[in-house]
């Protein structure tokens, strides 16, 4: 008898009104309810009848509201949809379609129709881009999407690697660029004639786009004449071209496990481009001389235009094995052979300055995927950077040294890859943190190239690595920018980076302001816009390369009964909710939830700031910790291994 109350529903409407609303990110989880996550350190509860008009990843406002004596939040109003254009599996159901979004927490069949053709050739489980029309929050609660291109068949072996390029918008092939003729070379200008010298190039067997060269002498016994050949992209590619454009687009060749992606069409980057042995080759030739200590002569870097013929393609495992003693593997030519001694001895002397006077972090282990013809994990192994690949990465090194003190000196734009160290708004909390270690470096000095420099040489001892996990939190990223600034990471005032134009546009651009000082010309006038372009370019094939190696790595262990074996894996990082960790063996990312950890849930504390975990008070786990863990879940839908340690406590 209350319901038609006039008083009750004005009283009701009231209360409504002055509710407060809060804003937030929908979170839903497997069990079917979720959160809305104000912080990282607040969240409130979503009843599972109301989550049902949201997504998870939305930003909605929500009205705060109790049930069973819980506060809890009703979603009211969509601020931004998690989804907008996105990839998903076709469902068909009682002769209606629908598709199912291709993220781990996104359940919903939403009904779709189609804007392209041919519906009968399409069966349930082939993959499309959609876009979302209609959400329940602003739509007559109603989700609605519509099939705007198709991706995939269910049954191609490739699916994963085009759904995942799909996703972040990234090219499947090769610029569709038509190049007629192999007289293509479009800049004539008069170049220096260096195809009677020696050099040869290094790099791995089954590379095609080879973009450097090498040649070195001895000029006395104190010092080097190093010459650093680089593929002349821009000889074949004019400012704002047709194919130009199409470049910085793509902004770099897509590496993934199983095939590349070329930036450039691969008659420019695996023919005309690439510094094949015994070929005639435009290229932008960096001399430099350095001491026997390994230290460049400023005055002595000179940039200039030439015609080189590389003598012969070497692979990394030759020259390694050769300068090992292992194998039976040897130089062609003697002259060869004086090329590798002098580039070792080259590297050997540069090496050590570097570790005086710059930064030479730890290699962090790489991993290499054996793929079958029906794109089936064969094997992973480490990839291991022998001896040749520290010898030609020193080379490229002086080379980008060198460019940087050049485009810095003759006052030319250039594109600077910069980091900038720590943040000053941390610099007092590390400075405090490192005295807790007995590390004594001034909050100011922290702020310097020489004092991040200083503070990394003491953080390279292994003692200290729980330490340096922990400061590596308030680092910045690495960048990249029109103004000179340091590059603090690997210790140097400026860098920029030249020498793959092949693969990366960055470089193309860098080609071009060193020809404008080589010519003594006003160079290109460039803006921002193209570094966030390359910037977000670099992200998605990042993402994109994570996606595809997750969804491998879960593929292998799915297919091998890995249940009873122990595997070492590294903590890098703790969450409110357990450990992430790797496996040392083969790279694969695993997730140890807390249960797993402890089964006293009051007695376990997860301090993600400090990167610990404590059981019964006194610390457990901590980051940079190598632990022996068991796998006891491979999921496949969210690419989630589940691990547990083979200790835990009662």
């Amino acid at each position: 008898m209350f319901e038609n109350n006039r008083i009750l529903l004005k009283l009701k409407k009231k209360l409504k009104i002055n509710t407060p609303r809060i804003e937030g990110i929908v979170k839903k989880s497997e069990k079917g309810f979720g959160f809305l996550e104000i912080n990282s350190k607040v969240s409130y509860f979503i009843p599972p009848k109301k989550i049902k008009k949201v997504m998870h990843g939305d930003k909605i406002i929500a009205r705060i509201g109790f049930s069973k004596n819980r506060e809890i939040v009703i979603p009211e109003k969509l601020v931004e949809a998690y989804l907008t254009t996105f990839v998903g599996r076709l469902q068909k159901i009682n002769k209606q379609f629908f598709i199912i979004p291709n993220y781990p927490f996104l359940k919903e069949c939403i009904p779709c129709n189609f804007l392209i053709q041919d519906l009968d050739l399409f069966q349930s489980g082939d993959w499309f881009l959609a876009k979302l029309t209609k959400h329940k929050l602003k739509d007559n609660n109603l989700f609605h999407a519509e099939i705007i291109k198709f991706i995939s068949k269910k049954e191609d072996p490739f699916t994963q690697w085009w759904v995942t390029l799909s996703k972040y918008n990234l090219k499947f092939s090769e610029p569709k660029f038509l190049i007629k003729t192999n007289n293509f070379l479009k800049d004539k200008k008069k170049r220096t004639d260096l195809t009677h010298l020696p050099f040869i190039t290094i790099d791995s067997h089954h590379t095609q786009d080879i973009d450097d060269a090498l040649y070195i002498t001895k000029i006395d016994e104190n010092f080097f004449k190093l010459t650093i050949a680089i593929s002349d992209v821009t000889s074949y590619i004019h400012y704002q071209s047709e194919l130009d454009i199409i470049a910085s687009k793509r902004g770099f060749t897509n590496y993934l496990p199983g095939f590349n992606i070329p930036m450039l069409p691969r008659k420019l980057s695996e023919n005309l481009c690439s510094l094949q042995p015994n070929k005639k080759r435009s290229v932008v030739v960096c001399e430099i001389i350095i001491s026997k200590n390994g230290k460049i002569k400023k005055n002595s870097i000179n940039f200039f235009l030439a015609w080189i013929k590389s003598q012969e393609k070497l692979s990394y495992t030759n020259v390694s094995n050769w300068l090992e003693n292992k194998n039976s593997w040897k130089p062609s030519t003697k002259e060869i052979e004086k090329q590798i001694l002098t580039l070792y001895d080259f590297y050997v002397s540069r090496i050590k300055w570097r570790k005086k006077n710059s930064l030479i972090f730890p290699e962090r282990l790489e991993y290499k995927f054996y793929l079958s013809k029906n794109c089936e994990v064969s094997n992973i192994s480490i990839k291991k950077r022998r001896i040749a690949h520290r010898i030609v990465e020193e080379c490229m090194i002086a080379a980008n040294c060198s460019a940087a003190d050049i485009l810095f000196k003759n006052k030319y734009h250039g594109l600077y890859n910069i980091h900038l160290g720590f943040d000053k708004s941390h610099s007092n909390q590390i400075s405090l943190l490192l005295k807790k270690y007995n590390i004594f470096i001034d909050s100011k000095k922290l702020l310097t190239l020489k004092g991040f420099c200083d503070l990394y040489r003491i953080l390279k001892d292994k003692k200290y690595k729980y330490l340096k996990s922990r400061i590596r939190k308030f680092q910045s990223f690495s960048e990249m920018s029109f103004n000179p600034y340091p590059h603090y990471a690997l210790g140097f005032k400026r860098y920029a980076t030249w020498t793959s134009p092949i693969r990366k546009y960055g470089d193309i651009l860098n080609h071009r302001f060193l020809k404008s000082i080589i010519f003594n010309k006003k160079p290109i006038n460039l803006n921002n816009n193209i570094l966030q372009k390359i910037s977000d370019q670099k992200r998605k094939h990042r993402l994109s390369e994570r996606e595809i190696e997750d969804f491998l790595y879960v593929k292998y262990f799915q297919k091998k009964n890995f249940n009873n074996k122990i595997f070492n894996a590294e903590i890098f990082e703790i969450s409110k909710g357990g450990i992430r960790a790797k496996l040392l063996e083969n790279g694969a990312s695993i997730f140890i939830p807390n249960s797993f950890i402890h089964n006293v849930r009051s007695e376990l504390e997860c301090n993600q700031d400090d990167g610990l975990i404590f059981i019964k008070g006194k610390i457990f786990y901590k980051i940079s910790d190598i632990i022996k863990v068991i796998l006891i879940d491979i999921r496949i839908d969210t690419k989630n291994i589940i691990a547990k340690p083979i200790l835990v406590l009662k």
